[in-house]
């Protein structure tokens, strides 16, 4: 496996090559579509946690990628109260669901390293004032 663009396919009219950070945004959206994982961790470059909602999805993901294959890596951050396994198996399923789909490619491992586990946000109320008040 290597880490450059590979030679895809090949057509009449040339070759299709899908480099790996390609496949690294779509492991990413696939990581934080997972009920329960509250962001992505840079932990493999030694970044800081990301949290959902910044813009660098390839953040935490780590993509080798062959002439038909691909390896995944996946470093998250989830949500306290959710069991671990359960939304590690998630997140595998579904990173390997959605590049083979998209791709063509065969995804032979999907690894999730759970680097934190944070408490939900508090939902903020919104206090709405009354454009009359009875006196």
């Amino acid at each position: 496996m290597s880490a450059l663009p590979t030679e895809f396919e090949r057509t009449e009219i040339g070759e299709i090559q899908i480099a790996p950070e390609v496949l690294e945004v779509i492991a990413g959206l696939a990581t934080v579509e997972v009920k329960g994982v509250a962001g992505m961790s840079g932990g493999f470059a030694g970044g800081i946690a990301e949290l959902l909602g910044k813009k660098n999805l390839s953040k935490g993901v780590k993509v080798e990628v062959g002439q038909r294959e691909a390896a995944v890596d996946v470093s998250v951050i989830v949500e306290y109260g959710n069991r671990l396994p359960e939304v590690a198996t998630e997140i595998q399923r579904n990173v390997k669901r959605s590049i083979e789909t998209m791709t063509g490619l065969t995804v032979i491992e999907v690894n999730v390293q759970i680097h934190d586990v944070i408490f939900k946000a508090a939902e903020k109320i919104e206090e709405v004032e009354p454009s009359h008040r009875v006196k």
